[in-house]
């Protein structure tokens, strides 16, 4: 496979070949595409490590409290709920969200790794900084759902078997295209939705405010694969369009099918007493087209997010999009405006650290603009 390129922006070397970098006159060969989010920056920069922006010692009692309203929770839908009782129920709803949390601090593992890889092979000065400007904010990230999870649950679970694979073939995958498309649109596209899904379903301040304060740094990063998909979509050959149009569509099974299937998480259900494989057999019986199809109408459905991404891109054709009419009416979805669901969250976001570091109000201005 090849790298797909139709703009000298994303020009990629050979992550081995280092010298391709010292050559004189590719520090002159600059594109300014990414110079507005790169300066916005400042305006965004918070530290997980310092409580003038967020306190990870502030209490909360996981025993007792739901840290997200429970309506949320699939599980508690189903016959698996009724062999609990409230006590259990919490417990249950609670390990989901360390479930939902440690699989976002892995995706932000993912990000700032391939971010780090993009830096090794873009050859454009302007992408190269940008990349190393995401690679920061994805470490912050990092930072932030680890002393997150840290102080709620002590540590964070082990990834699930189709993240962690999804994970795992971007970042080792030489190809920037399918880096972009990956991790900028379609992982950076679920996150957008599940943050803004945390932001107003949390119970937890503390998760409410850190959701908020990663946001700022995501709507930016989304709107990176945005600049990629006007530059280069357009110009697709036939044959181009389809590889990336069909695995796209391939992602967005896997994860749809497996992010919350009880395969991935049997020592939840071991937890509160239950056979995780009749809780699989519970939850598959509950599962209908029907009822995935309700819960995508909302707009912070994580996945309804993802797929407005690659529908607003022009990623999406009439091939393949079958493939999420399933779930999605794909027609009011392209009337919608370009402006994602989370991208009102991080603005305000931005405002409240512009106070706090006396910025130049670029970065909200930028967002408001798009």
């Amino acid at each position: 496979m090849e790298n797909i390129t139709k703009d000298p922006a994303y020009n990629a070397v050979d992550p081995s070949d280092f010298p391709a970098m010292l050559s004189p006159t590719r520090y002159g060969e600059r594109s300014t595409a990414f110079d507005k989010i790169i300066s916005a920056t400042h305006d965004h920069f918070w530290d997980p490590l310092d409580k003038k922006y967020i306190d990870f010692s502030t209490p909360f009692d996981t025993t007792k409290e739901y840290l997200v309203n429970p309506n949320l929770n699939g599980d508690l839908k189903t016959a698996i709920g009724d062999k609990l009782d409230e006590g259990q129920k919490i417990k249950l709803a609670n390990l989901d969200t360390l479930w939902s949390l440690s699989s976002i601090l892995h995706g932000e593992q993912g990000a700032l790794s391939l971010s780090a890889s993009l830096c090794h092979i873009l050859r454009d000065p302007g992408a190269q900084e940008y990349a190393a400007n995401q690679t920061r904010e994805e470490a912050r990230h990092v930072t932030g759902f680890s002393k997150y999870i840290h102080a709620r649950w002590g540590a964070p679970c082990q990834v699930g078997p189709a993240l962690g694979g999804l994970l795992t073939d971007m970042v080792t995958s030489p190809l920037v295209w399918k880096k972009i498309v990956g991790m900028q649109m379609l992982v950076e596209g679920l996150a957008m939705g599940a943050f803004a899904t945390f932001f107003k379903e949390a119970r937890d301040p503390l998760m409410r405010h850190l959701m908020q304060l990663v946001m700022t740094d995501e709507a930016f990063h989304h709107k990176f694969g945005k600049i990629w998909a006007d530059r280069t979509i357009p110009y697709l050959s036939k044959g181009e369009h389809e590889l990336i149009e069909d695995w796209a569509a391939q992602v967005f099974q896997v994860l749809l099918y497996n992010l919350g299937s009880p395969d991935q998480k049997a020592w939840i259900y071991e937890a509160v007493g239950l056979d995780p494989v009749w809780c699989q057999g519970a939850f598959m019986e509950a599962l209908t087209d029907t009822a995935i199809r309700a819960d995508m109408q909302d707009a912070t459905n994580i996945f309804r997010v993802l797929v407005k991404t690659l529908l607003k891109a022009g990623i999406i054709t009439e091939r393949t999009k079958p493939v999420y009419a399933a779930y999605l009416d794909m027609a009011e979805l392209y009337a919608e405006g370009d402006r994602m669901v989370g991208d009102d969250i991080a603005e305000e976001g931005i405002k409240y650290l512009i106070q706090l570091n006396g910025g130049t109000r670029l970065g909200a201005s930028l967002l408001a603009a798009e």
